[in-house]
């Protein structure tokens, strides 16, 4: 692969609380290359968009970068603070909310939330600032773009205003994107367009994705490599194909296990025994075992074992002929 968009390097996030120091995210690393979309999945509390959030800056006090590096296009940017940061973030990353009413200004038109974020980011005039904006309009499929691009956010539908959003984030030419749930409260129709719009733009430019998700069929869609994570941890890093068709943690295939397709013919949908472990309450060893149906004494008293591309988390993975 060739050098990183953005590197993430044994990244862990912090929040002191009255029972203690808890770590959403704990010695997470990974990269993404441009023109690439890495999928970061898990359930919800898993840490996948804490790990966004650090990314961009957007971490809430008390929590907070303890240690670990962030590198983007071989700058590092975790150290970066205020105006610094937001300048950095309107320019070179791009991010994408899962509801779009909360990212857009409502008092504000279309045209003039495109415009002004050019305007700050890019050496133009505001003339052509305009003309760009109706471009980036026309490119992510608002039809009679030049005749809305007055119009509000609220005269769009939720499937336009999650276009506008995905224009809003590419009009300043970032290198990266961020997208955090971006088809989460959208039609499933609405859902497959998005991706398929997000996954053409950033080929066409060259972008590197980092696209959150808590859905299996969308990470398959659209991603090139997936990150699975659990409690705030990696559980597996690798292809697309290779995660999904022949997944190493077991809690990568209780995933795929859990999907209605995987579980065709069968009276009940396959479930994970238990819940994931609450961050003042992550168990000794691998955070999986107590849910873990290959678990040994190892896995209760060892850390699971830091993983690369293309490996799992996990003292005994499951092997190729265990896939299903």
């Amino acid at each position: 692969m060739s050098d990183p968009v953005l590197s993430i390097r044994n990244l862990c996030v912090e929040i002191p609380t009255r029972a203690g120091i808890v770590r959403p995210v704990d010695s997470v690393s990974y990269d993404i290359a441009a023109g690439e979309i890495l999928g970061v999945v898990g359930e919800s509390g898993a840490g996948k968009s804490m790990a966004g959030n650090a990314v961009i800056g957007l971490l809430n006090p008390p929590a907070r970068i303890a240690s670990g590096e962030i590198w983007l296009n071989g700058k590092r940017i975790d150290t970066l603070k205020g105006d610094a940061m937001r300048r950095l973030c309107g320019k070179h990353i791009g991010m994408v909310f899962q509801d779009p009413l909360t990212s857009l200004n409502p008092l504000l038109s279309i045209g003039d939330q495109l415009t002004e974020t050019m305007l700050t980011h890019l050496d133009i005039s505001r003339e052509d600032a305009r003309k760009r904006a109706i471009a980036a309009l026309e490119e992510v499929g608002i039809p009679g773009a030049a005749e809305r691009i007055d119009s509000y956010p609220h005269e769009f539908s939720g499937g336009m205003r999650q276009r506008v959003v995905i224009a809003l984030a590419l009009c300043a030419e970032p290198s990266l994107v961020i997208a955090d749930e971006p088809t989460t409260a959208l039609d499933v129709s609405v859902q497959a367009q998005i991706i398929a719009l997000l996954k053409r733009l950033c080929r066409n430019r060259g972008t590197a994705v980092m696209l959150i998700t808590h859905d299996m069929g969308v990470i398959a869609e659209a991603a090139d490599r997936v990150a699975v994570m659990y409690a705030g941890r990696l559980a597996e890093l690798g292809s697309v194909r290779d995660v999904l068709t022949a997944p190493r943690h077991p809690y990568t295939h209780g995933l795929m296990a859990s999907t209605p397709l995987a579980s065709a013919g069968q009276p009940r949908l396959h479930q994970i025994e238990g819940a994931m472990p609450r961050l003042t309450a992550i168990p000794e060893g691998c955070p999986f075992n107590p849910r873990c149906e290959r678990a040994a004494d190892k896995c209760r008293q060892a850390p699971a074992p830091r993983i690369v591309d293309g490996q799992a988390a996990c003292w005994f993975p499951r092997v190729a002929e265990e896939a299903s």
